[in-house]
C-alpha cells in the first residue's frame, strides 16, 4: 500500500483512504486491513474525485488539516472519504434534497469532521454564518448555472482553492461536451488560474475535473 496524497493510498490500479470510523462502510466499498489499520476502497465510477486521482491528478488540494466548503454534498460518498483524510479540518455539506441530506446526516454522527447544512448553493446567504473561514471550495452540482454557482461562492468566501466536476449536459445538453468544456475553461480562467483540467471518461462520461 503506497501513499500518493495526504491519506490517499494506492495499490495496483485501485485507491483507498484509511478508515476514520474502523468496522464501518458507507455505500458498501470494500475494506482492506493492512499493518493494523483499516482502508476503504474509493470508488472512481461513485466518486469523481476519486476518478480524478485516477486519470492522473498531480497535485490533490484535500489535505488533512483542509476546512472544506462541499456544493452538492449528496449523500456523502466522496465526503466521506475527505472526512478520513481530512482528520484535522472541516467538510461543510451543502445539499438542497431533503432525501440525499437525510443520508449525509447518517453518515455525519459518527464522523465528527463532518456538518451537514441543508440550503441552496446558488444563496450563499442561507450559510455564510454557519460556514467558518475556509481554504477549499469543492463542487459537484447538476445545474445549468453551475459555473456561477461556483464563482460565486469562490469570490463570496475567498477560497484559495476549487475543485468543479463540470457536467456538460447538464449546461447545454444540444452542444458537444468538448466545446463546452472550453467555453467553461476559459469563463473560469478570467477569474482564476487554472491549474488542472482533467476529462473523468471512461469513470464519469461528459464530466471534467476543473483545479484552480
Amino acid at each position: 500500500m503506497k501513499e500518493i496524497f495526504d491519506g490517499v493510498y494506492k495499490r495496483g490500479n485501485q485507491i483507498y483512504t484509511m478508515n476514520a470510523v474502523p468496522g464501518r462502510r458507507v455505500y458498501g466499498e470494500r475494506i482492506l486491513k493492512e499493518g493494523g489499520k483499516e482502508f476503504r476502497s474509493w470508488n472512481p465510477y461513485r466518486s469523481k474525485m476519486a476518478a480524478a486521482i485516477l486519470k492522473g491528478l498531480k497535485n490533490m488540494p484535500v489535505k488533512r488539516n483542509s476546512v472544506i466548503l462541499y456544493l452538492g454534498v449528496a449523500n456523502g460518498t466522496t465526503a466521506s472519504h475527505f472526512s478520513d483524510i481530512a482528520t484535522d479540518g472541516m467538510i461543510y455539506g451543502i445539499e438542497i434534497s431533503f432525501k440525499a441530506m437525510r443520508d449525509f446526516v447518517e453518515i455525519c454522527r459518527e464522523r465528527k469532521n463532518l456538518i451537514p447544512v441543508m440550503a441552496d448553493a446558488n444563496k450563499t446567504w442561507m450559510y455564510e454564518e454557519i460556514v467558518e473561514e475556509i481554504d477549499l471550495i469543492y463542487q459537484d452540482i447538476a445545474q445549468r448555472n453551475q459555473i456561477e454557482i461556483f464563482l460565486k461562492n469562490m469570490k463570496k468566501f475567498e477560497a484559495e482553492h476549487g475543485v468543479i466536476m463540470v457536467k456538460a449536459r447538464s449546461i447545454d445538453i444540444s452542444m458537444k461536451p468538448d466545446k463546452i468544456f472550453s467555453i467553461v475553461k476559459k469563463e473560469i480562467g478570467k477569474e482564476y488560474e487554472i491549474k488542472e483540467a482533467i476529462k473523468l471518461s471512461p469513470y464519469a462520461k461528459d464530466h471534467i475535473a476543473i483545479f484552480i
